[in-house]
């Protein structure tokens, strides 16, 4: 089979790469490498059956003579990190929804099945936990730019399921909960790589706002194994299916857990939302995923521990 992974050299893209290559499958990825990095792809870029193609998911003449020369598409490409989508508001929108539009546009005009990854943002601030996909969304005010890439990947969605209902297009939409493993950087927000980077370091662990949030981290190789494997299920076509761990904590646990697993003697610091994102920025209290569809649909779970994840980007920092 042929793919092309769209964000490729990304942190979850990559090892999505990697794990098509080892399975026997031609591999092309296109990045335009904003946040991904090629040396993401080292381990393959030498491999007869990769190829990489620097581009941007906007470019619909690039986009369409990729999709036409493959068999399958993951579209991973997306703004990434909380931080980035505050510092590069327009850039977040014009990057998720236009290049989703060129991509879906294409894959539905050469049939080509299509996972879309969506991400369990579009929950907003619901409740209603553990989150179902079936489940309503509640996002905050238009004015308050922390929702644009809810509402984006949101709009994602609809398009994704608007293309399925009218004309059977073969499309997945998953909704990716707090993915973590080697290779992701800390450089857009994400909490685990930061907390371990300082850890390592002897610094202070920045923990926002009250640190009673929480958050359920999942990694990376089970995300990819929930990726190829609803990509291969023709039951999954036209859902949208939750990928994600159920093993919930706050955050001020994970920054005591990780100074205890790297053997730390870095101290808690809390810092205010204001003071990082500006006034008025607000979170989610819980964010929780139901992952029985996708433990029906391919008897999906994660195997990975909370502690193996830390040891895995720890071992790379």
């Amino acid at each position: 089979m042929k793919y092309l992974i769209t964000g490729g050299c990304g942190f979850i893209g990559s090892h999505l790469a990697e794990r098509l290559i080892a399975d026997g499958h031609h591999v092309t990825v296109l990045d335009d490498l904003s946040t991904g990095k090629l040396s993401n792809a080292a381990d393959i870029a030498q491999h007869p059956n990769f190829q990489f193609q620097i581009g941007t998911i906007c470019d619909d003449s690039l986009v369409h003579r990729l999709v036409q020369d493959c068999d399958v598409v993951f579209h991973l490409a997306s703004a990434v990190g909380v931080r980035l989508i505050m510092e590069k508001p327009v850039e977040t929108i014009e990057t998720i929804v236009t290049g989703t539009q060129v991509v879906l546009k294409n894959a539905n005009l050469f049939r080509k099945p299509t996972l879309l990854t969506s991400t369990s943002e579009v929950y907003g601030k619901s409740t209603c936990v553990p989150f179902t996909e079936d489940g309503d969304r509640l996002e905050g005010p238009t004015t308050k730019h922390r929702w644009a890439y809810a509402c984006a990947k949101a709009l994602d969605e609809f398009l994704a399921m608007a293309y399925w209902k009218s004309n059977g297009f073969p499309i997945v939409v998953v909704r990716l909960f707090n993915t973590v493993g080697p290779r992701q950087s800390g450089q857009y927000g994400m909490v685990i790589p930061n907390f371990v980077q300082r850890a390592l370091a002897g610094e202070a662990l920045q923990v926002f706002g009250t640190g009673s949030q929480s958050r359920c981290f999942c990694h990376v190789n089970d995300i990819v194994r929930g990726l190829v494997g609803l990509m291969s299920c023709q039951a999954a076509f036209g859902e949208v299916i939750n990928l994600g761990s159920t093993n919930e904590i706050t955050v001020t646990q994970l920054a005591e857990l990780i100074i205890h697993e790297t053997g730390s003697r870095s101290k808690i610091e809390y810092v205010s939302y204001e003071s990082v994102f500006g006034d008025g920025f607000e979170d989610m209290l819980r964010r929780v995923p139901s992952i029985a569809k996708a433990n029906r649909l391919i008897e999906w779970a994660p195997e990975h521990s909370l502690k193996k994840i830390i040891a895995d980007v720890a071992a790379l920092m």
